[in-house]
């Protein structure tokens, strides 16, 4: 299995914090690596035999991280100050050759999160979690058939919440050959249909800005270390 890691983005809500690199190289100040590196070591882990970055706002970066390890490589896409992930992804698709797990570069999670999705055999999966009270969730609602029916940052537009999305999926080859890029700039919305896996109480954060980082560093980063 492949992996694929869309890593196009500006981080302009980072600030500072970006110190001009991607927001995929952000390191916590309690970790001691970025979030890319360490989300790398634990897709290897699990036998992922390559993992294509889908890059864009400085893939110099990117581009060196795939120098030093064979195992992956690099996309760029050169709309990416135009574009979204959904284009980035396009971008990827000749390069995906299997099924893959797709993930966002600004995530910290435990391996159970990795683990879960393979260990399910439903091909087409979008992880799920209970309630995280982060302050920028992206709400699920699906369907009697655990298949995402909408998703929305704003509840008042769904009739029912689910899960919560984490932004880590598992794709067929088969699926990806069927998405319509242009129906949406964001990638989550072409999953649409999908399954959703929710693991209740499964520690995850994305850290897209300062607010993240703080609530990473006092609440979700000592308890990975726990369960590490």
């Amino acid at each position: 299995m492949q992996a694929v890691i869309l890593a196009a983005g500006l981080g302009s809500r980072l600030g500072s914090l970006g110190c001009g690199k991607p927001k995929g190289f952000l390191k916590p100040p309690s970790l001691e690596i970025s979030l890319i590196q360490r989300s790398i070591q634990i897709l290897q882990q699990f036998n992922v035999s390559e993992i294509l970055i889908g890059t864009g706002h400085l893939k110099e970066y990117y581009d060196e991280l795939a120098r030093c390890n064979s195992s992956i490589k690099t996309v760029f896409n050169p709309e990416y100050q135009t574009t979204g992930s959904a284009t980035t992804l396009q971008y990827l698709k000749n390069s995906i050759h299997s099924d893959f797990l797709l993930l966002e570069s600004d995530l910290l999670y435990e391996k159970r999160a990795i683990e879960a999705l393979l260990q399910d055999e439903r091909s087409d999966l979008i992880l799920g979690s209970g309630e995280t009270q982060s302050g920028d969730e992206v709400y699920l609602q699906t369907d009697s058939n655990a298949r995402l029916t909408k998703l929305s940052k704003n509840k008042n537009e769904l009739e029912k919440i689910d899960a919560e999305l984490v932004g880590i999926s598992k794709v067929s080859y088969s699926s990806l050959q069927k998405l319509d890029f242009s129906l949406a700039k964001d990638y989550e919305y072409l999953l649409v249909g999908f399954e959703v896996l929710k693991v209740e109480e499964l520690l995850w954060c994305e850290i897209d800005c300062p607010k993240h980082l703080s609530r990473a560093e006092k609440y979700i980063i000592p308890k990975l270390k726990e369960v590490l």
